[in-house]
């Protein structure tokens, strides 16, 4: 318990380490680098930029609408994938056709279906959580039918020996044995939404930080545009954080990590 403590302390310490060299890098720029601050604003006048957004409660209003699509469209993609990619996996002529459609359609970027999306959907909360569902539906999707076909046949076959039935093999015996893959899937697709988020909100919708992001650019703000860079940089790591948090305490039930 000590020794997690100490290297917990550790892990903070070498963050804030990387942040502080950061702005150091980012104030030499401005003192040095021959930009006019109004363009490129020094990080003390960003932050008290943050903490006017915050004490305004703007940000927060805003935050809270990019995290609820996120959710959304997150959410529904984990769904979609693990179902789509338990069934595909175990399915060898289900395989042999996912496989070139997914891989066909995987490299599209989620934004050039915008025009589509809002044909379909109007504008709104919609389009930018479709970008979202899209972004991350092919890294879960992917990563679950890998692992699905990874699954050792050996643990099948004890459990017909010793009669097991679903849904029990399924909880006990086959996703314990794909999670990690399954997660590393997760951590890809949240990653991969995160940033899409951004260019989902960026079209067709009035509030968001990714509307912060273009209304700031439109405005001549860059202090509100860095602000909420900071802000959206921030939020990523937790959210990263959190999605590892709860893969630590799912292998450590299931007996996959002790430490």
């Amino acid at each position: 318990m000590k020794k997690t403590v100490i290297k917990a302390l550790f892990k903070i310490l070498y963050a804030l380490g990387a942040v502080l060299i950061l702005l150091m890098f980012w104030q030499l720029v401005v003192m040095f680098g021959g930009f006019n601050q109004a363009l490129l604003p020094p990080p003390l006048y960003v932050f008290q930029t943050l903490g006017d957004m915050i004490k305004s409660g703007e940000l927060l209003l805003h935050v809270q609408i990019s995290l609820y699509r996120f959710f959304v469209g997150y959410s529904l993609a984990v769904a979609a994938g693990l179902t789509l990619g338990l069934i595909v996996g175990q399915i060898a002529f289900l395989s042999k056709l996912v496989d070139p459609l997914t891989q066909l359609l995987r490299p599209i970027a989620p934004v050039a279906w915008m025009p589509f999306i809002v044909l379909l959907f109007g504008i709104g909360d919609m389009p930018a959580i479709m970008i979202i569902f899209i972004a991350a539906f092919y890294p879960v999707l992917l990563s679950t039918i890998s692992a699905s076909k990874k699954i050792d046949k050996t643990y099948l076959r004890v459990a017909r020996t010793f009669e097991i039935k679903q849904p029990q093999v399924f909880f006990k015996i086959i996703l314990p044995a794909i999670f990690p893959y399954i997660a590393n899937g997760m951590h890809l697709g949240l990653g991969t939404a995160w940033v899409f988020l951004v260019a989902g909100e960026m079209m067709g919708v009035r509030s968001g930080l990714g509307f912060l992001i273009m209304d700031s650019r439109n405005n001549m703000q860059p202090q509100v545009l860095l602000s909420t860079i900071c802000v959206i940089a921030v939020l990523g790591l937790i959210l990263d954080k959190i999605v590892s948090f709860f893969e630590f305490r799912i292998n450590r039930h299931w007996g996959i990590q002790s430490e």
